[in-house]
């Protein structure tokens, strides 16, 4: 999917066409987490290139697993999530490469590494660079309200290099925390007073007005030289084969900086499951990257996004006035809306799709990819995707909806996932006798298997040891797109109606896999259509006029 999209975009001159763009996947086996992929990466690299790799700029994203916090990027990729901009729109991928095209020429050859979930913005004076030269690690800071902190890595700088003050200020980190709560925060010298940000604030009781002016500086994009990506890669060539998850930025980073300690190495809460390697490989890491210095780049003048999730999502794309601003989002990107836009509701987000004359979509709500027709009503806060609804239907509030292209047995048919967006598709309990324990829009989900005649056994779920949502075998496929998505709305109103509605005789896949059966060139046509008949319109509007 990756190589396919990335060769539409390099025919279309879309993407700069001096750079190398290559996809690498993850060795099968285990996963391995974002850091065992950057460690992948280098050893890719290494036997593409040899030693010349070492002479490269390398910008690494990592574009996302499953997504099963943003399911509607699970097909074809996060770093590939369509933006409510441009015309044609944009996509993640073109808007990382104009946020960071300033740094090559600031930059020595190392690994510039970022994810494919997030938006970093920021202004610098007229004189300030953003310059990636120092030896050992380098990572961008923002300033960020304490509860951000909580689900970031957090930086503890050092207060005699520091002074807050400017656009750009280069310093040293003494310690990198990784998501700490707000104690920890306070008792390791992280929190700062905002117009005073070099002088750590006391710990103890915070008046209110106090607390409004703490913050903390969090990480989002990292940078290491050759040398030490070379003793990343040493080290990995020695484990042989990694059979546990790391973290690019709680594992790397949290080895940095003169006041860092070993007790992470211990902590295993972030992860979903015990894993026997885990405290070994990081106490190896730690020893191997003690001592290394942890440079920081304080933005002082900026802002970080993070989309990954669906609330994320439906928020920065159709409430959050700061970004529309920044980034001149439109409620309407390049689509047919039958109505003037002005007449639209400003918190609604229609990215590249058709949508008919006398259908409604709710205040807060993104359709993306989408042929709406006429009869159709989007309720609010809601996420539809890659769909085709032509049938007279009223779609819940805080519905999420994605239409996939599948191949079974040769053959092309279609799939819709539908969850409500607030649904915990992570979740997963061991034991049948669990499954009540598991919400579907807001309902029991053993009641939601009643409601559709479906029986408890273990032929319910595609993942023999994760029972979740991700992997409840409940979706019916369907021999055309329009029909997958009134199955599964028709499955919602049963939900939602507590009324009864038979899946019996239907072959039904989980969302995981849709994964495994998703037909790529399919669901791209699909796109190629809308794309096609918009531009179509837009030539006939042009020479109308």
């Amino acid at each position: 999917a990756y190589r396919r999209q990335l060769a539409e975009k390099l025919r279309g001159k879309e993407l700069p066409l001096g750079a190398r763009y290559l996809v690498f996947v993850d060795p099968p086996g285990p996963k391995i987490g974002n850091g065992g992929s950057t460690l992948h990466v280098l050893q890719c690299l290494e036997e593409l290139y040899g030693d010349k790799w070492t002479s490269f700029i390398v910008l690494l994203i990592h574009s996302g697993g499953y997504s099963q916090r943003l399911p509607n990027a699970s097909a074809l990729g996060k770093i590939f999530t369509a933006l409510p901009f441009g015309n044609p729109v944009y996509q993640m991928l073109e808007l990382k490469l104009a946020m960071y095209i300033d740094f090559p020429s600031c930059m020595k050859p190392g690994i510039l590494v970022t994810c494919s979930d997030d938006i970093e913005l920021y202004s610098t004076g007229a004189t300030e660079t953003v310059t990636f030269d120092k030896p050992g690690f380098t990572a961008l800071a923002h300033p960020s309200d304490l509860t951000v902190g909580t689900t970031h890595g957090v930086f503890v700088l050092d207060p005699s290099t520091f002074s807050g003050e400017g656009g750009v200020e280069y310093t040293s980190c003494h310690r990198f925390l990784h998501k700490p709560d707000v104690e920890t925060m306070h008792r390791c010298g992280a929190v700062c007073m905002r117009g005073n940000c070099s002088q750590p604030s006391s710990s103890g009781d915070h008046s209110n007005s106090e607390m409004g002016l703490q913050c903390v500086y969090t990480d989002s994009i990292f940078y290491m030289d050759h040398s030490t990506a070379k003793q990343l890669l040493t080290f990995y060539k020695q484990m042989g084969t990694l059979c546990c998850e790391i973290d690019a930025y709680g594992d790397f980073l949290q080895a940095l900086g003169p006041g860092a300690t070993p007790d992470y190495t211990q902590n295993s809460s972030n992860f979903t499951k015990e894993e026997s390697q885990l405290v070994e490989v990081r106490q190896k890491i730690y020893s191997l990257l003690k001592g290394t210095t942890l440079n920081v780049i304080v933005l002082n003048n900026s802002k970080f996004y993070h989309i990954g999730t669906t609330q994320e999502y439906l928020f920065h794309f159709t409430t959050d006035n700061g970004l529309r601003t920044e980034l001149d989002l439109q409620s309407v990107a390049f689509s047919i809306f039958p109505d003037r836009a002005e007449s639209l509701d400003r918190s609604v987000s229609v990215i590249q799709s058709i949508l008919e004359p006398g259908c409604f979509v709710g205040p807060g709500s993104v359709v993306e990819y989408s042929r709406i027709g006429p009869d159709v009503s989007v309720g609010r806060n809601s996420i539809i995707s890659g769909a085709c609804i032509n049938l007279k239907v009223d779609i819940p509030s805080h519905c999420f909806l994605s239409s996939l292209s599948v191949k079974i047995n040769c053959q092309v048919q279609y799939v819709c996932m539908a969850f409500s967006v607030g649904d915990d598709l992570k979740r997963s309990v061991k034991l049948l006798s669990d499954i009540h324990l598991l919400q579907f829009f807001g309902v029991s989900f053993l009641e939601c298997l009643d409601l559709w005649g479906m029986k408890v056994s273990d032929q319910l779920f595609s993942g023999n040891t994760h029972l979740g949502l991700w992997t409840a075998r409940i979706f019916p496929v369907c021999s055309s797109l329009s029909e997958s998505a009134m199955m599964s709305l028709k499955m919602l109103h049963s939900v939602q109606s507590r009324s009864s509605f038979k899946l019996d005789g239907w072959k039904l896949l989980s969302a995981e896999e849709m994964l495994t059966y998703k037909d790529v060139e399919d669901m791209l046509n699909f796109r190629k259509q809308i794309y096609d008949e918009i531009c179509q319109q837009r030539l006939k509007e042009k020479s109308d006029m």
